[in-house]
C-alpha cells in the first residue's frame, strides 16, 4: 500500500532564522523544520513530521518491551492525591507536582511518574504467587512543573516518557526482571541509532537499591557523568565513589592549637600558615529536615550539594544561614572543628577521603584558633562516610585507578530495583506457595520517548539541519520535484512506485517554491535519503543522495525503485 506524503497537502511552515530563545541545536532545529512548535513555556505541540518522529520512537520502544514479555496499558494522568500522600511524595516532590482540584475541593494531581498507581493496579489484580512475575508499562504523557523548563523538548513541563514496572515475589526474580529491562533498552537505543553509556547512577527520591542511567553524550546535556579510558567504569558524577584506604596515624604527635586570627576561610587559612588546602579540613553545615549535621571534605574540594542531596533524599538539604548561629555559642561560625562536636552538637558526615588515620588542620572551635594534628577516627569519629564533593578530572577511577574523564549528556532512560519502598507502603501482598503472605518486591524503568526524539537531533545533526535515522525518519525517502511540471510528474511517479514497494515517502511537489527552497528544506528535514528529479527528468533519470554522507548517484527511476527498496 502506498503510503506518499505530497508536501503540497502537508502542514509543514519551515524558518530560515533559528528562534531567539533557542539555545541547543534540538530546540533550533526542530522549531526551523516544523517539527514542533512552542505552545508555552515547557509546553509543546507535535506538528505531522514531528508526531511521526515520536511515533516512530513509540513504537520502537514497544516492540522491545513486548518482545521480553511486559503487557502495555494505560494508566491516567490525573490522579487522586491519597496514593501520593501513602508514599509521602505528596510533599516529597515540593514543587515539581502539579497540583490541583475539583469543583468539589477534593485535591489531585498530574501525574510525574505511576508507581504508586501501577502498585495499586497489581494489589487488585493480582492476589496468589502464580499472578506473578508480571512486567506492566505504559507510553503516556507525564507532568512536572520545571521552574525553568527549557532547551525545547529537552526539558518542558510536559513530556512523554515509557514507565514500567515490574513485580516479582523473591529478590532473585527482581534481579532478572532488571536485567531484562536491561537488556531491552541496549536493544531500544542500538535501534533509534543513540550513542548511549550504561552508568551507576543514585536512586534518590526514587527508593530502592541498584540504579543505572542510559546517557546520550551531548554537548547539550544537562547530566555529567565521569568515564575512564582505561576500563569500562562509567557512572553519573552523583554516583562517584572514592576508593581510600585507612591510614595509620601512630606517627601523628597529640593536637596543637594554632592562633590564626582572621581564616575564617579556607584560602584565608592556607595562606596564613603556608600550607596547601589540602592539609586542612573543611567542614559545612547544612540542615537536614531542619536538624544541623557537618560534612567534613578536604579543603581543597568543594561539597557537591545536589549529591549529597540524592544521597540523603527525601530529606530535605539546606545550607544553613546566620540565623541559624543565633544562640548556639558551640559553633564558632568559620572555626568550627569536628573534634569535640561531632556526634554531640552535630551528625557529622565526612567524605572517604577523610579516611581513619587521616590528620588534618581544622577549626579548634574558638574564635581565631585551628588545630594542628587531628585525627579521623582517634580525635574524632564520622557518622556516615558518604562521596559528596564535586568530581573533577583527574579523579582516580575507583575501578583501576585512572584519572576519569568528565562528559555532558542526556538522560535518555533510567532503570531502579526499587524493592518493597511502594509494596510496604500499600501492604502489596500475594498468597504465597506455602500458603501465607509474601511481600512483593518491584523494579522502575523509565525511558523519555520525547526526549530520544531531542537527543538523536542533538547528536545527529550537521551544518545543514536534521539528520535522521531510518527507523525514526518521518520517512524513508523525500523526493523532490527540482523544476517544473515534467520534474513534478517525475517525482510523483517515482513516489508512488517507492510507496508502492512499501517505503514511507515524502514527495516535494509544491508549486511557486524554487529548487533552491526546496533543497535547503531537504536538508533541514533530515530524511536519510533524498532523490531529486531535476535536469534530466525528460530521460528518466533521477539524483539520489545520501542525506548523511553527501554521496550522490544518477540512475533511472527503475534503478532508483529497485534499489531504494531492496
Amino acid at each position: 500500500m502506498a503510503q506518499v506524503q505530497r508536501m503540497s497537502r502537508l502542514m509543514i511552515k519551515t524558518l530560515r532564522d533559528d528562534p531567539a530563545d533557542a539555545e541547543t541545536a534540538s530546540h533550533k532545529l526542530l522549531v526551523r523544520a516544523g517539527y514542533v512548535r512552542r505552545t508555552s513555556a515547557g509546553i509543546w505541540t507535535w506538528l505531522p513530521l514531528g508526531k511521526k518522529v515520536l511515533e516512530n520512537v513509540s513504537r520502537v520502544v514497544r516492540e522491545e518491551m513486548d518482545a521480553i514479555g511486559a503487557q502495555e496499558v494505560l494508566l491516567p494522568a490525573l490522579l487522586p492525591k491519597e496514593p501520593y500522600e501513602a508514599s509521602n511524595r505528596w510533599e516529597e516532590y515540593g514543587d515539581l507536582l502539579f497540583r490541583l482540584q475539583d469543583r468539589k475541593g477534593a485535591d489531585y494531581l498530574l501525574g510525574p511518574t505511576h508507581e504508586e498507581i501501577f502498585t495499586l493496579t497489581v494489589k487488585d489484580q493480582c492476589t496468589s504467587y502464580k499472578d506473578l512475575p508480571v512486567m506492566l508499562y505504559q507510553i503516556q504523557t507525564k507532568y512536572r512543573d520545571e521552574a525553568r523548563p527549557r532547551s525545547g523538548v529537552l526539558r518542558g513541563r510536559e513530556f512523554q516518557m515509557k514507565d514500567s514496572y515490574s513485580f516479582d515475589t523473591t529478590d532473585e526474580g527482581l534481579a532478572q526482571s532488571y536485567a531484562l529491562h536491561r537488556e531491552a533498552y541496549q536493544k531500544i537505543f542500538a535501534r533509534l541509532g543513540l550513542d548511549y553509556r550504561i552508568v551507576s547512577a543514585v536512586s534518590g527520591a526514587m527508593g530502592g537499591s541498584a540504579s543505572e542511567e542510559f546517557l546520550a553524550p551531548a554537548a547539550a546535556g544537562e547530566d555529567t557523568f565521569v568515564d575512564c579510558p582505561q576500563c569500562d567504569y562509567a557512572a553519573n558524577t552523583e554516583a562517584v565513589t572514592a576508593k581510600v584506604d585507612p591510614v595509620d596515624a601512630s606517627g601523628v604527635g597529640e593536637i596543637e592549637e594554632l592562633d590564626t586570627p582572621d581564616t575564617p576561610t579556607i584560602e584565608a587559612l592556607a595562606e596564613y600558615l603556608d600550607v596547601p588546602a589540602s592539609a586542612t579540613l573543611k567542614n559545612l553545615l547544612v540542615k537536614v529536615d531542619g536538624e544541623i549535621v557537618a560534612v567534613g571534605v578536604p579543603g581543597d574540594r568543594e561539597v557537591d550539594l545536589g549529591k549529597l542531596g540524592e544521597h540523603l533524599a527525601p530529606a530535605v538539604v539546606e545550607v544553613v544561614t546566620a540565623e541559624d548561629f543565633v544562640g548556639r555559642e558551640d559553633l564558632v561560625r568559620g572555626y568550627i572543628g569536628p573534634q569535640g562536636l561531632a556526634g554531640k552538637s552535630f551528625k557529622y558526615i565526612a567524605d572517604p577521603r577523610v579516611a581513619p588515620g587521616t590528620s588534618w588542620i581544622t577549626g579548634a572551635n574558638k574564635d581565631g584558633k585551628h588545630a594542628r594534628n587531628v585525627v579521623a577516627g582517634r580525635d574524632f569519629e564520622v557518622d556516615d562516610y558518604l562521596d559528596v564533593v564535586v568530581v573533577e578530572p583527574g579523579d582516580p577511577c575507583p575501578k583501576c585507578g585512572a584519572g576519569l574523564v568528565i562528559d555532558r549528556a542526556i538522560e535518555i532512560g533510567h532503570i531502579f530495583q526499587l524493592g518493597r519502598k511502594y509494596a510496604d507502603a500499600f501492604e502489596l501482598d500475594v498468597l504465597g506457595q506455602n500458603g501465607k503472605p509474601v511481600r512483593v518486591t518491584m523494579g522502575s524503568y523509565g525511558i523519555g520517548v520525547s526526549r530520544a526524539v531531542a537527543a538523536l537531533a542533538e547528536q545527529t545533526h550537521d551544518e545543514s539541519g536534521l539528520c535522521w535515522p531510518r527507523e525514526v525518519a518521518p520517512a524513508d525517502v523525500h523526493v523532490v520535484a527540482a523544476g517544473k511540471a515534467k520534474q513534478t510528474e517525475l517525482a510523483l511517479e517515482v513516489g508512488d512506485k517507492l510507496g508502492a514497494a512499501g517505503l514511507r515517502v515524502l514527495v516535494d511537489d509544491r508549486a511557486g517554491v524554487s529548487p533552491g527552497v526546496k533543497f535547503t528544506d531537504a536538508e533541514l528535514l533530515g530524511v536519510p535519503t533524498i532523490v531529486v528529479a531535476g535536469r534530466r527528468a525528460a530521460e528518466g533519470v533521477v539524483e539520489i543522495k545520501d542525506r548523511k554522507t553527501g554521496e550522490r548517484e544518477e540512475v533511472t527511476v527503475e534503478e532508483a525503485v529497485a534499489r531504494l527498496s531492496a
